[in-house]
């Protein structure tokens, strides 16, 4: 009898190649790569070309894993991501600053930049610094109480069309996209440990950026700080 795998699926996208890499869950074990190198001097993403790629390695993959590949996240490289970079001071009254302080004016800068946004949707929010009672910190300090403090946050946003787009190439397959994530923020990472921008992939998925507030629901490790907010801002 096969042992069954628990396994992830990853797509890396850029306009000169593409990547799928599949690896085990618990080991980071590569499974199966390949790669298909675009030869056409553009700087755009050919999703058709993707169509095709998929056809290609699909069908082998599921044959060598004795099982469907279901979802997948796609990793882009590409200029297609816009920053948004926003503020929000808050009154504290002297109590204590810990995540359920920071729920309320996190999810109102997420409806602000949602308002602001033109067919764009945030793939990553991310913290850049906690300015308490005039005090700089680059991560959320434990046990601190305060009278005021404020956000400085970073919202990575991508268009909405090439994520709808992406989804139906996928969906020809019955594979549905667990979330994308910029490959330039993903390079900020790296670190010994990692062989491959996918082992960073999974190490940022699973919560390693406790300066990240995380929007999607699935992770396969333990969640930092902002747990609480996961279910919050799904």
């Amino acid at each position: 009898m096969t042992k069954k795998i628990d396994f992830q699926t990853y797509l890396y996208l850029n306009h000169n190649q593409f990547i799928i890499y599949v690896a085990e869950i618990s080991t980071n074990e590569k499974i199966y790569s390949e790669k298909l190198v675009i030869k056409e001097n553009s700087t755009e993403l050919k999703l058709r070309k993707l169509d095709e790629f998929l056809d290609s390695n699909i069908f082998k993959i599921e044959k060598k894993l004795n099982s469907f590949v279901k979802d997948t996240h796609v990793i882009l490289d590409s200029n297609e991501f816009h920053s948004i970079k926003l503020s929000i001071k808050k009154d504290n009254n002297g109590n204590l600053i810990n995540s359920k302080a920071l729920i309320h004016p996190l999810n109102d800068l997420k409806n602000l930049c949602q308002s602001n946004l033109q067919n764009k949707k945030i793939i990553h929010f991310l913290i850049e610094r906690y300015v308490i009672d005039n005090k700089f910190y680059t991560t959320l300090p434990e046990n601190i109480n305060c009278n005021i403090f404020s956000l400085d946050t970073e919202f990575i946003c991508l268009s909405k069309n090439l994520i709808e787009n992406t989804e139906k190439i996928l969906k020809k397959y019955h594979i549905s996209l667990n979330q994308f994530l910029s490959a330039s923020y993903l390079e900020k990472f790296k670190d010994n440990t990692d062989n491959t921008i996918f082992t960073t992939a999974s190490r940022i998925i699973s919560g390693h950026n406790s300066n990240e507030v995380l929007l999607i629901g699935k992770t396969h490790k333990k969640y930092g700080f902002f747990e609480k907010f996961f279910n919050f801002f799904n």
